[in-house]
């Protein structure tokens, strides 16, 4: 397919042009819900386009797309194409792997106080099932330092855990969690480390086979910058055969689609599942929220995910001495590499923290609110001048 976009500028750190309509003078909220650049709004209206005029004559055109964005997650991961699967979301991601893990009755898996819902329910959900035990860990000592956080992992792994499940960065506070010690901690106990890195993807550099998880899953909307409705799950290609895969479809099985198109004779029943990632590809996806996320991901790895944090980390390191200054008590990490692309704060006492975003958002700054926080979350079009406008909208918030 000939490449539709060859009006469009590069993408470049602190430039918004690939964003020429976006409203919000300062849209710090990426960490929720990222806007949809050009690149990715011609990609979702050519493929409805031509979906418009040629029906299912336009899916063998656009299909291919599933593979070329296979290869730009794997190079986002640090990843082999065929350890992952495409998915719908982070949740389901994580469904898949609490479902289909070897349990045995009785089996511990840890999770986190402070952690996101979506990586707390699915394995309460498994525990119900399989008989087991959801234990929580308090996040305050890896606050603390990694020495004392790993020590209370330890102590559960030492009581007989199977899986430990984390969030790459803590979506409250912004902790980023050292998930390589982690994982080393796990696998030398006979345990095992599932990751929701929907708060990392895009933003934080990560290499799965570095940092050596096992389990990964995120989603496209928020710093990948796609649509709602397309994610990726990496299974660590050790951990595969042990699955026992408790959701599959049509899709799972190997030559699925023969049938559909080579002549008569090929529908089965009999086909074997496929001892792969993409086994948990299970049934048809949203291949519109695939394609924009392709498109995405593509910008990405153009920027760099690298000089996206350095950048990231820039324009954090300017607003936060501006926050304290006004009152608001900021829970980044002090240790740099405990940091990620969002800066979390406690607004100053008697602040209504709606109230404060909507002020925020009729000055053209755009923030969310998670438990209790102000978070401010920029991405790669986000310039470190917009600081000033952020703090002056801040004070005009708290001044009422």
């Amino acid at each position: 397919m000939a490449d539709p976009l060859p009006d469009l500028p590069p993408p470049r750190l602190g430039d918004r042009a690939l964003f020429p309509d976006l409203a919000p003078a300062a849209y710090l909220n990426h960490a929720g819900l990222s806007p949809l650049s050009l690149p990715v709004r011609r990609a979702v209206a050519g493929f409805t386009d031509d979906y418009g005029r040629h029906g299912g004559g336009a899916f063998a055109r656009w299909f291919p797309r599933r593979a070329a964005l296979r290869e730009k997650l794997a190079r986002l991961l640090g990843a082999s194409p065929e350890d992952l699967a495409l998915t719908s979301s982070t949740s389901s991601g994580l469904i898949d792997v609490a479902l289909s893990f070897p349990w045995r009755a009785g089996d511990r898996v840890v999770c986190f106080e402070g952690e996101f819902p979506a990586n707390v329910v699915p394995w309460q959900r498994a525990a119900a099932l399989f008989g087991l035990e959801v234990r929580f860990v308090p996040l305050a000592p890896f606050h603390r330092g990694d020495e004392e956080g790993l020590a209370a992992v330890e102590a559960e792994l030492r009581a007989g855990a199977r899986l430990v499940a984390v969030s790459a960065v803590q979506f409250q506070t912004g902790l980023a969690m050292p998930l390589g010690p982690l994982a080393r901690l796990c696998h030398a106990h006979g345990a095992e480390l599932a990751v929701d890195a929907v708060q990392a993807l895009g933003a934080t550099p990560l290499d799965v086979r570095a940092l050596e998880v096992d389990y990964l899953a995120g989603g496209s909307h928020k710093w990948l910058m796609g649509l709602e409705g397309a994610g990726v799950l990496y299974v660590r290609p050790e951990r595969v055969e042990a699955l026992r895969f408790g959701v599959g479809g049509w899709l799972s099985t190997e030559d699925p689609v023969s049938f559909l198109s080579k002549g008569p004779g090929l529908l089965r029943y009999d086909r074997p599942l496929r001892r792969r990632a993409d086994a948990f590809e299970y049934g048809s996806s949203s291949l519109v929220s695939l394609v924009a996320l392709d498109a995405a991901v593509g910008l990405l790895l153009e920027v760099g995910v690298g000089e996206i944090r350095a950048w990231l980390d820039r324009y954090l390191d300017l607003l936060e001495p501006g926050l304290a200054e006004r009152g608001f008590a900021s829970v980044r990490a002090r240790e740099p590499g405990r940091r990620s692309g969002m800066l979390c704060a406690r607004p100053p006492p008697g602040v209504e923290l709606e109230r404060l975003r909507d002020r925020l958002a009729a000055s053209g700054v755009a923030v969310a609110i998670p438990d209790g926080h102000v978070r401010f979350a920029p991405q790669w079009p986000n310039r470190p001048e917009e600081v000033p406008l952020v703090l002056s909208a801040i004070d005009r918030a708290l001044r009422g």
